[in-house]
Parts: C-alpha cells; structure tokens; sequence
C-alpha cells in the first residue's frame, strides 16, 4: 500500500469553517486578545473541544514568509541611540524587526545581527543598507542572508 503523505497544502474555500476559525483562536491566543483557550474558543465561533481537536494540526500558511527575511549584520560604535536609530531606521521603511542579537563590545565596536521582514519595505534593500551605513555610529552594515 502507498504511504500517504504526512502534510498537504489545501486552498481554505474547501475546508470546513472550523480550521479557520481554530487559525483564529490560536491568534487570539498568540497575541494576548484572549486570556484563556476557552475564551479563544468562543470568540472564533467554536467549542473548547473542536479548538483543542485541531490546534496542534492546524497551522496557517505563509507562502512568501522565508523569501522575505533578511538578515542584516552591522558593527555599531558603543555609544547610546546608535542601535536604537537603527532599528527606527528599519521601522520607518517598512521593515518589522523579528530578532536581534547583540554582543557584547570590543575595541568600542559591538557586532549586531538583526532579521527583518522585508514585505512592508518602502524602499529597496540596497537603497536600506546604504541610509543604515549613513547613520552616525554605524561602522559597517551589510545583508549576510535573505534575497
């Protein structure tokens, strides 16, 4: 007999309601909207039960997601702001910052490694990386991953 296969990719308009509406509870969840898996429940539309049937089989898909990730590795003098005008330089193109890694300084340089999303940018990345080497106390700052 063929092994079935463990995952397939299914357009929403055939599923039934309920996997949708568990995407949602599990948001809810996720982002503190909802204090409990009960409250989840009743405010996507759906029993205790069905949420907790599905909510480790259910997962909302991001087709792009991976492809618009970079990540960016910057040397920045240890002063006060110079991260934190960074990161605003980021949040003011578009980008939504998902980590950074920080360590600590050497020689009064401390290595930085932040991934962004690139989606929502209203720049290019090239255009990104060259206001991000502008800013004062940025040593060195180029894309080491991503597109």
């Amino acid at each position: 007999m063929t092994e079935l296969p463990k995952y397939l990719i299914v357009d929403t308009r055939v599923l039934p309601d309920v996997f949708l509406r568990v995407v949602q509870a599990k948001k809810l969840l996720a982002q503190g909207q909802a204090k409990s898996a009960s409250e989840a429940a009743r405010l996507a539309g759906i029993s205790r039960s069905a949420f907790y049937k599905y909510k480790d089989c259910v997962h909302q898909y991001h087709s792009r997601m991976s492809d618009n990730i970079i990540t960016v590795s910057a040397a920045l003098a240890d002063e006060p702001g110079v991260l934190s005008s960074l990161m605003s330089l980021f949040y003011s193109q578009g980008g939504n910052i998902l980590t950074i890694s920080q360590n600590i300084p050497v020689d009064s340089v401390a290595p930085v490694s932040i991934s962004l999303r690139t989606d929502g940018l209203t720049c290019g990345e090239d255009e990104l990386m060259e206001r991000a080497a502008a800013l004062e106390g940025v040593v060195d700052v180029k894309i080491i991953s991503g597109q």
